[in-house]
């Protein structure tokens, strides 16, 4: 197995289990009484990721790795798992908003409002630089900007509803 497939391996086996955990934590909030929002955009979001994902894996599988960006992708998953710690059973993939919940405010949320956005748009960027493929990490990482920008607006709506007691 060459390192570009052990890596693909890896990142793949990541994003099937933040799929289960997604799942799981999604549907507890449902049962909390969670609404979920803009759910219209996810297909787009899945598709994106879907082909991402397949794509570097016909494209890279046997490519060799770059040591500078493997790190930067390293630095990114640490930064990933700050953000799922932090969230805990608020984590998912998709927007649910739990009535009457305060915002996360601690963790990465103390710096920045959206902290798992930027890193997922830097890893979008970054894993297929680590096998050279920079026109695939432009291409995809702008076809992500243009979703998450419909995301992050939908998020943010919903989540200041939610602050102030709309739909409460």
């Amino acid at each position: 197995m060459t390192p570009a497939a052990i890596l693909l391996s890896l990142v793949t086996l990541e994003r099937i289990t933040e799929l289960w955990l997604a799942r799981r934590n999604t549907a507890a909030l449902i049962a909390k009484g969670g609404t979920e929002i803009a759910a219209g955009h996810y297909p787009l979001i899945v598709l994106l990721h879907a082909l991402w994902l397949s794509g570097l894996w016909v494209l890279a599988w046997a490519r060799p790795v770059s040591l500078l960006w493997l790190v930067v992708f390293l630095i990114l998953q640490l930064l990933r798992g700050w953000v799922l710690l932090t969230l805990g059973k608020r984590w998912t993939t998709r927007i649910v908003v739990l009535p009457r919940a305060p915002l996360v405010a601690t963790g990465p949320y103390r710096y920045v409002s959206h902290p798992n956005y930027m890193v997922v748009l830097a890893e979008i960027a970054v894993l297929p630089l680590c096998f050279g493929l920079a026109w695939f990490a432009l291409i995809f990482s702008v076809a992500n900007a243009a979703i998450l920008a419909i995301r992050i607006r939908a998020e943010s709506a919903a989540l200041a509803g939610a602050r102030y007691g709309a739909g409460s």
